[in-house]
């Protein structure tokens, strides 16, 4: 499945919550969400009553497009979390915050996860002092993620960290005027920031 590239602000009409995939707009009067707040399309105002299966399927879909990742990528993400000591869906959500891009998000280095995304591609960061430019890797406590130098002196990141005002969470520290940002401890469902229940998720895939 090729990832989506139309109007962002559909995918949030459309699960009926705010996923933060415009960065800055979202917390704006611009917010499509804000000014129509129904399901895009002729029927998009139409209440029309979920069944279980698709009271499952939105949760599953509002996490998935939340974090950006693709349908393959979120099925084995989840085999992964199965398969890990504690509950399948705790596990689940801690690797998709421990994602890479995530990462790069939550600490303030990229407006949105797409942006973030985009970023991380073109090499801009290192972990641990290494190259680091796939979005999905797993990150670890203990890594640290840093602009790479050459970067540091774009427009881009110079702006981003003088208007540094993303409180990171407990989990991450970050130090803008370094450039760099450390993973202290493990990410906890208490930090993200809209609200899922991901039991559907594991009921759903549990069928």
């Amino acid at each position: 499945m090729a990832r989506y590239t139309g109007p962002v602000c559909r995918i949030c009409r459309r699960e009926g919550i705010k996923l933060y995939l415009k960065g800055d707009r979202c917390y704006t009067d611009k917010c499509a969400l804000a000014r129509r707040n129904y399901a895009p399309g002729q029927h998009g105002q139409n209440n029309k009553k979920l069944t279980n299966y698709g009271i499952q399927l939105r949760e599953k879909q509002k996490v998935r497009k939340y974090y950006g990742v693709l349908e393959g990528q979120f099925a084995e993400a989840f085999k992964t979390a199965d398969k890990m000591a504690g509950k399948t869906g705790d596990n689940l959500l801690k690797l998709m915050e421990l994602r890479f891009d995530n990462v790069i998000y939550r600490l303030g280095f990229a407006s949105s996860r797409p942006e973030a995304r985009q970023l991380v591609v073109h090499g801009h960061f290192t972990v641990n002092g290494k190259k680091a430019d796939i979005p999905s890797m797993t990150l670890q406590v203990g890594d640290v993620i840093k602009v790479k130098e050459k970067s540091q002196s774009s427009d881009k990141f110079k702006t981003l960290m003088e208007n540094h005002k993303k409180t990171a969470p407990q989990w991450l520290q970050v130090e803008p005027e370094n450039f760099t940002g450390r993973l202290i401890a493990e990410p906890v469902k208490e930090d993200i920031e809209i609200p899922i229940e991901e039991h559907l998720i594991v009921e759903l895939y549990s069928k």
